[in-house]
C-alpha cells in the first residue's frame, strides 16, 4: 500500500468516526477539507526533510570525491618519489573512500526515489483536494438552498394554518352576527304585533301624557271656535 493510499485510508477512517458528531453536513465537509489540507502540509514537510537530507548526503559525496582525487595524486607523487609504501597507503585510503562513496551514492538514489514518491503523492492529493473543495462548495450550496426552501415551506405551512384559523374565526363571527340580526328582527316583529311590550319609562310616559293633554285642549279650542262661528 502506497503512502498516498495509506493517508487516504486514515482520513476516511477518521471522517467516518466523527461524521456522527456533526448535525450540519456542511461542518463535516469543512472539517474533512481542513484535515486533507493538514495531510497535504505534512507530505510537503516530509518532502522538504528528504530533500534536506539528500543535500547533506550529496555534500558528503562531493567531499569524498575530492578526497579520492587527492589520494590518487598523492599515490602518483609517492611512486615518482620512489616511496611505494606511501603510494600503497594512499591507494588503500582511496579504496576505503570509494567504498564509502558507493554507499552514499546508493543512499542518495534511495532518497531520490522516496522524494519522487512523495512528490507524486503530493500532486495526487492536491488534485483530489481541489476536486473535493469544488464538490464541497456545490454540496454546501445545494444544502443551503434546500434548507432555505424548507424554511419557506414551513413558514407557508404555518401561514396556511393561521389562515385556516382566521377563516374559522370569521365564519363563527358571521354566524354570530346573523344570529344577532335575526334575534333583533324577531323582537321588532313581536313588538309590532303586540306580543311583547317594550314598556316606557316614567319620563316618556309623562311626556306622552303632556302631549296628549295639549292635543285635547287644542282640539277643544278648535271645536269651541267652530260652534261660536256657526251662531
Amino acid at each position: 500500500m502506497g503512502i498516498f493510499k495509506r493517508a487516504s485510508t486514515i482520513i476516511k477512517a477518521k471522517i467516518d468516526k466523527i461524521m456522527n458528531n456533526f448535525e450540519d453536513p456542511r461542518e463535516m465537509l469543512d472539517y474533512s477539507y481542513r484535515k486533507q489540507l493538514e495531510l497535504l502540509q505534512q507530505i510537503k514537510r516530509n518532502i522538504a526533510s528528504i530533500i534536506t537530507a539528500r543535500k547533506r548526503l550529496e555534500l558528503q559525496k562531493n567531499k569524498i570525491e575530492e578526497e579520492i582525487k587527492k589520494l590518487d595524486r598523492q599515490a602518483k607523487d609517492s611512486l615518482k618519489a620512489g616511496r611505494e609504501d606511501l603510494a600503497r597507503l594512499a591507494i588503500k585510503r582511496k579504496k576505503e573512500y570509494e567504498i564509502r562513496l558507493d554507499d552514499l551514492s546508493k543512499q542518495i538514489e534511495i532518497s531520490k526515489k522516496e522524494e519522487e514518491k512523495l512528490v507524486e503523492s503530493e500532486k495526487k492529493l492536491s488534485a483530489k483536494i481541489e476536486t473535493f473543495r469544488s464538490e464541497k462548495e456545490i454540496i454546501k450550496a445545494k444544502y443551503s438552498s434546500a434548507e432555505a426552501e424548507i424554511r419557506v415551506k414551513e413558514a407557508i405551512g404555518g401561514i396556511s394554518e393561521e389562515m385556516a384559523d382566521v377563516g374559522f374565526a370569521m365564519e363563527r363571527a358571521r354566524e354570530k352576527t346573523e344570529e344577532m340580526v335575526g334575534r333583533s328582527e324577531a323582537l321588532d316583529e313581536m313588538e309590532e304585533i303586540g306580543v311583547i311590550d317594550m314598556g316606557e319609562n316614567d319620563i316618556e310616559r309623562e311626556l306622552r301624557e303632556t302631549r296628549l293633554s295639549t292635543e285635547v285642549e287644542e282640539e277643544m279650542e278648535r271645536l269651541k271656535k267652530e260652534v261660536n262661528d256657526d251662531r
